[in-house]
């Protein structure tokens, strides 16, 4: 298992704060009761915390912003994302729309524009600094360029060497929810990290197909984000969300089941599938995405539960878990 990030001198915590939900993913919460979240993480240790300019139009940014204005920049590791731009007059992105019903509620009308320019990248870094008022972000990422990976790859990636090599960035990658085309840019870029969310987890890991193997030939490491797949790993009940929308019958069921061979020694289901993916060897962090002060402290007690050997065993002998999977020893 590794904690260092890829090549580079960076060493990370092996579970950090996801910021989305603060940004009101989902549901709107008050600047207040955000930054109270990021300020109960560090209290209790949390040293590692991912932000977007997307995530709630820059009210992530912010609210982080001014819960780390009160401690020592050299105690935190920071991360943010590139790829779009905050402007008054940008089009609606359906991508961030289900249903009509828009992911983030009650957000600034500045709305995110694809720019992966070298320009763009370098101007989306300097208006996140200014939103978070650090000096400088240790990790930077190429934020979903599912659909851009042409300019990602060229001017993007151009734009994020040259700030490690100036040293300005600690470590450079990407993140995005599908693991193909992330495995395609790990291919063809030196990329230290790259975050991927709900493709490495209980209910789903396609990524051994093709993102992981690819970081293991090139020494790449893997943040993971979407542990729960966005709740339904939490509570499979009727009306839970996969990826961010209602969960189709057949995930419940496959989540049901893995709950039940959890129950059978006494695991909750969503410590398993918090734990799970720290046993691959490119793993370095997993992510959650507290809402709550609740949320954030029942996400890291679950980290320290102990979860017998034979529960994983089961899994594999149900046919939950892929074959070649590794799992927590």
């Amino acid at each position: 298992m590794t904690d260092r990030m890829g090549s580079t001198g960076l060493i990370v915590p092996r579970i950090g704060l996801g910021t989305a939900a603060l940004g009101n993913f989902q549901q709107a919460i008050s600047d207040a009761d955000a930054v109270a979240v990021v300020d109960r993480a560090l209290a209790l240790g949390v040293r590692y915390l991912d932000t977007a300019p997307l995530y709630g139009h820059g009210l992530a940014e912010s609210r982080v912003g001014q819960a780390v204005a009160k401690v020592a920049r050299d105690e935190l590791i920071t991360s943010t994302k590139v790829g779009r731009l905050l402007r008054e007059d940008a089009p609606r992105d359906e991508t961030q729309y289900h249903d009509g019903v828009p992911f983030y509620r009650d957000v600034p009308a500045a709305g995110p524009v694809w720019d992966f320019s070298y320009d763009g990248v370098r101007r989306s870094v300097e208006e996140s600094l200014e939103r978070t008022g650090l000096d400088h972000f240790d990790v930077l990422l190429l934020h979903d360029p599912d659909q851009h990976l042409a300019a990602a790859a060229s001017t993007g990636y151009a734009a994020l060497r040259e700030l490690r090599e100036a040293g300005l960035v600690r470590a450079i990658g990407a993140g995005m929810n599908n693991s193909a085309p992330l495995a395609e840019l790990v291919r063809s870029c030196d990329l230290d990290v790259v975050l991927l969310a709900g493709r490495y987890t209980l209910l789903d890991q396609s990524a051994l197909s093709d993102l992981l193997p690819a970081c293991e030939a090139r020494g790449t490491s893997v943040v993971i984000g979407g542990v729960f797949n966005s709740g339904v790993l939490v509570d499979p009940a009727p009306g839970a969300s996969f990826d961010y929308i209602p969960a189709a019958d057949s995930v419940l069921a496959k989540a049901a089941a893995i709950r039940e061979v959890c129950r059978r020694y006494d695991v909750p289901l969503a410590a398993a599938a918090l734990q799970f993916p720290l046993a691959h060897s490119r793993v370095c962090t997993v992510l959650v995405g507290a809402r709550t002060i609740d949320e954030l402290e029942m996400d890291l007690a679950l980290f320290g539960c102990e979860i017998p050997a034979g529960l994983w065993a089961d899994l594999r002998a149900a046919g939950l878990l892929d074959p070649d999977v590794p799992t927590p020893e």
